[in-house]
């Protein structure tokens, strides 16, 4: 885009939360070389909000030096929370205030989004196993302490019963919220369910996998369980990073 003699560079900003596991880190940067493959924005960067490189200041430095005068900033995460509504802005503010001349975008997280309800299905169809009118499904999130991981992953939730017929689809976290993992798994154990698929509600494999296999594990009828893939970084989600690059490009100032 040119505004006089002066060429407006664009630039998305992908924010990755970040691991400390090496093949974490790795899929995230194998998704999101992806996801720029079909992002028409003439300068595209990721980083890391925490626990790897590049970190934001450097990702946010990198777009300038490639020419960017707008930077849309886009959230790769799941659910809406702290990192997404304050973590992320608020570092982006800090780094911006050191370049007046540079129009920052912030887009929004993954978040409730019909098209996800697609993945779930395909991870509990790729378990082999049948589900009937006594199955159930446990999803489970990282968590936060924010109320909003909740309202979304229960809105998930309720997508997924609706579109799957499951009689009946619980919620619970890993850690900062309620209903804890062990807890939901306990009530499922006591329940009349023939099968419980659970659903590691997240983006890569690591810590919290070997988590929920050893909480699974512990139970005394943990045939009935059957844990699914974690949705990994999925060609649905590129699609819906891809709109939310978009959004970001062409809405507010942050």
């Amino acid at each position: 885009m040119k505004k006089g003699r002066e060429t407006i560079m664009d630039a998305v900003l992908y924010v990755c939360h970040g691991s400390r596991v090496p093949k974490a880190r790795e899929q995230a940067v194998a998704f999101i070389e992806k996801c720029m493959d079909k992002n028409p924005a003439e300068i595209q960067e990721y980083c890391f909000l925490e626990l790897a490189a590049p970190t934001m200041e450097e990702g946010f430095a990198r777009c300038v030096e490639k020419g960017a005068k707008k930077i849309a900033v886009v959230p790769v995460l799941l659910l809406t929370a702290a990192h997404a509504k304050e973590d992320i802005p608020t570092e982006i503010k800090n780094i911006a205030a050191n370049y007046s001349n540079i129009e920052v975008r912030y887009g929004r997280p993954i978040g409730v989004h019909d098209a996800m309800v697609q993945i779930l299905v395909e991870k509990l169809g790729r378990t082999g196993k049948e589900i009937t009118e006594q199955s159930m499904v446990i999803l489970v999130g990282r968590g936060s302490s924010d109320p909003d991981v909740k309202r979304d992953l229960s809105s998930i939730a309720k997508m997924l019963k609706q579109q799957s017929g499951l009689k009946r689809v619980d919620i619970c976290f890993l850690t900062a919220a309620d209903p804890g993992l062990d807890e939901v798994l306990m009530e499922a154990s006591d329940s009349t369910a023939d099968r419980v698929f659970v659903i590691p509600y997240l983006l890569f494999t690591g810590i919290l996998m070997k988590t929920i296999e050893k909480a699974i594990v512990s139970l005394d009828d943990n045939q009935r369980f059957i844990l699914c893939d974690e949705l990994g970084y999925h060609h649905i989600i590129e699609g819906i990073l891809h709109d939310r690059a978009k959004e970001a490009l062409n809405g507010t100032r942050l």
